[in-house]
């Protein structure tokens, strides 16, 4: 069954596209003036003329989804950023399907979009915005809240009414819940769902009444009760539990998930045991940056409180770069990323979250005194604001990422360009690989490339025993690291000159990179990839030739047909012989394979080794062989089956000579009518009758089927001079031609 979700039609689209454009602006203006002022009436007008009843004419019901609305079950038939920011509005709002009656003044809108206005936590702790747009008397837009607790008592399966209980508790102040042995099962199967988890902590926070800390510590009651449940009665089950729980609080705010930090503290402080500190031990890197990313986009820069839940998320600089870097990915695919103020908000976050740290355990309260001097020193300068633009674009230029990494680089290099003692020289190796696959992640490949070249240069032989063997072992980490990982993110988008810098780093690398290139190369589904990977493993030459002729006795069939298809393009009849092993291999995927390398290589020793395949393999390796045979419709594959056809003994193997005759009618191809003559005008044999003549309708119906002049003519001086056996077979196929060729004469 297909999961594509129907689209409306082009009316219904356009319908809402500008009902959403209406909302937006309407939105953003009454957030800004007072009711009366003039740009509120106009931006009203338009909503109001779009929701008319000459223009809607009948009630408009959307189902809110958390990034689009739809009607039916269907949705727009193009992305619009509008819809996509209404859906999101009233999600926040907890609404799950909106009615719009047609021919609402700007007074109703205007009392509605005031009400969207207001923070969701404010208008939950009135009751919801189903119960408060009600009390405003609300007749023009019918709001149908999501009920938390439905649906998670729909979707918790045997925990049923548990789920109220659970709630109820943690809202209560209960520290652990008392539950029975299907209970528990049932919370196993909470705890081994990030989703549920989610929900269930949606539906704790939409139920609890007051600000951040009333809902933090109701949360938190849930959290330790889920961990205290699972700990005690289903331990296998607890670090997959954490996981999901640390991942459900990744779709936190800043504000809760610190309000949820600082909750554990003071119940450790009460004696209870720390819980948030192994949550967050267990939260991903890719939950991290999605955390990030959308509260970043939520709110077009970072917040104080988001830059320090990352810190608290995230203790290592290096882990937070290339957090930070997985993030900007996320934010540079939504609408905020095509915006041309990116790069410069982008850089504002990075340099905020990155450098947003408490100094006072290691500042002294002088020392702090003269930075906060420093900083009004530094509003006074720029408030004097005398220098030209060019002049402070420049100096700003001087410390951007970019800069600072190149200057990193640099340090480096000349670290181990200039460093005598080998010992000493090698203790570079651990920060040096560190920083090369850094660099390796974010696409630097010129910067990783440099260090690689004095890593390559120092494991040649050029410098001292201790040297190249610290060399060696940094190749070593290199190759056993994430680099493969990271490199094939890139290398179907660089262009051509990137390319040749991360091939001429691969090749620096030497042949020990040769089989994670291939084993990657047979993992990967990108045609764009696959080309350059194989691009880098021919510039190997003969080394990656001996490894992966190693590799063709994988287990794995999917590394031995990548293994089929590098010899192929290395090419050449030294490759026969391996070649020759896999024609019997059980993976017919694999045989296939092998018969085309060897087809690839196209001469009279490749397929005479398909000949004695055929000839002395089993009954079921000769099925594999022609099959992949007929699978092949390339022209090189005409030769291939003419010399199966004139050098397999038919009298042996009559059942593969027949699939070869077949398969030449099935090609079609001109050069196949003279073997096939051959075959057909070949004396009969007295002591095999039916053989000669399954044989001459084989070849006869071969050479119908490729239907030249040259091939009917054949069948027509049989009918007219050959033998009684030849006039049979060749009599049936020009009776189906010349119908045809009366009607087109």
């Amino acid at each position: 069954m297909s999961d594509e979700v129907e689209l409306l039609g082009a009316d219904e689209t356009n319908r809402i596209v500008d009902l959403a454009r209406a909302c937006k602006a309407a939105q953003r203006v009454v957030m800004l003036y007072p009711p009366t002022h003039p740009s509120i009436t106009a931006t009203l007008a338009r909503i109001v003329q779009t929701t008319s009843v000459i223009v809607l004419g009948v009630p408009l019901r959307l189902t809110v989804l958390p990034d689009e609305v739809r009607i039916d079950g269907r949705k727009p038939a193009r992305e619009d950023e509008a819809v996509t920011g209404l859906a999101r509005l009233l999600h926040d709002h907890l609404v799950g399907e909106i009615t719009i009656n047609p021919g609402a003044d700007k007074d109703a809108w205007l009392a509605l979009l005031q009400l969207l206005g207001r923070p969701p936590e404010e208008i939950r702790a009135e009751g919801g915005i189903s119960r408060v747009w009600a009390t405003m008397a609300g007749r023009h837009v019918e709001l149908r809240e999501i009920d938390y607790t439905d649906v998670l008592r729909e979707r918790a399966g045997s925990l049923g009414s548990k789920w109220d209980e659970i709630v109820a508790n943690c809202l209560e102040g209960t520290i652990t819940l008392e539950l029975d042995e299907d209970a528990i099962s049932a919370l196993a199967g909470l705890a081994g769902d990030q989703e549920k988890i989610a929900q269930l902590m949606g539906a704790v926070e939409a139920r609890s009444s007051g600000g951040v800390g009333a809902k933090s510590a109701a949360i938190m009651r849930m959290i330790r009760s889920v961990v205290m449940s699972v700990r005690t009665k289903l331990p296998d089950m607890v670090d997959t539990m954490l996981q999901n729980v640390a991942s459900a609080c990744g779709e936190l705010t800043p504000e809760m998930l610190m309000g949820l930090l600082a909750e554990d503290a003071n119940s450790t402080q009460a004696g209870q045991d720390p819980v948030m500190g192994t949550v967050v031990s267990h939260m991903p890197e890719r939950a991290i940056a999605r955390f990030v990313s959308r509260n970043v986009i939520s709110e077009g820069t970072s917040t104080d409180r988001l830059a320090q839940a990352f810190q608290v998320l995230v203790d290592d600089n290096q882990h937070r770069e290339r957090v930070l870097s997985l993030a900007r990915d996320d934010v540079k695919a939504s609408p905020l990323g095509a915006s041309q103020e990116f790069d410069a908000v982008w850089s504002r976050v990075a340099q905020k979250l990155l450098t947003s740290y408490a100094d006072k355990s290691y500042v002294s309260d002088a020392y702090a005194r003269e930075l906060s001097t420093a900083r009004v020193h530094a509003v006074a300068v720029e408030k004097v604001s005398d220098d030209p633009p060019e002049r402070v674009t420049a100096w700003l230029t001087t410390v951007s990422t970019s800069s600072l990494r190149s200057l990193d680089i640099s340090l480096l290099l000349d670290l181990m360009n200039i460093e005598q003692d080998d010992a000493k020289w090698g203790e570079l190796m651990t920060p040096v690989v560190r920083t090369l696959e850094d660099l390796l992640l974010v696409g630097d490949f010129e910067s990783a490339g440099a260090l690689v070249d004095v890593i390559a240069a120092a494991a040649g032989g050029k410098f001292s025993k201790g040297r190249r063997q610290h060399g060696l072992i940094a190749i070593d980490m290199i190759v056993a690291g994430p680099m493969m990982q990271h490199m094939v993110i890139h290398l179907g988008t660089v262009d051509d000159a990137h390319f040749e810098r991360i091939k001429t780093m691969c090749l620096a690398l030497g042949e020990l990179l040769v089989r994670p290139l291939a084993e990657t190369l047979a993992a990967e589904q990108r045609s764009r990839t696959r080309e350059r990977l194989t691009e880098i493993l021919l510039g190997f030459g003969a080394s990656a030739h001996r490894t992966i002729e190693r590799l063709k006795s994988s287990q794995n069939a999917v590394v031995r047909r990548t293994a089929i298809q590098l010899m192929r393009q290395f090419g050449g009849t030294e490759a026969l012989p391996e070649l020759t092993e896999l024609l019997d291999d059980n993976e017919p995927q694999v045989q296939r394979e092998a018969v085309r390398a060897i087809l690839n290589i196209g001469t009279d020793k490749a397929y005479k080794v398909l000949q004695q395949a055929l000839a002395s393999g089993s009954d079921n390796s000769r099925n594999a062989i022609m099959q992949s045979i007929s699978l092949i419709r390339d022209d090189n594959a005409t030769p291939l089956v003419v010399y199966i056809v004139r050098n397999v003994d038919h009298r042996r193997l009559t059942s593969v000579y027949v699939r070869a005759i077949e398969q030449l009618g099935v090609l079609k191809d001109p050069e196949a009518v003279s073997p096939l003559t051959e075959v057909f005008r070949r004396p009969g044999e007295w002591w095999a009758p039916r053989r000669t003549s399954t044989l001459r309708a084989a070849s006869a119906a071969a050479l119908a089927r490729i239907g030249t002049p040259e091939a009917f003519a054949v069948l027509e001086e049989a009918v007219q001079t050959g033998p009684r056996g030849l006039r049979n077979a060749a009599r049936p196929h020009l009776k189906k031609r010349r119908p045809a060729a009366q009607g087109a004469a």
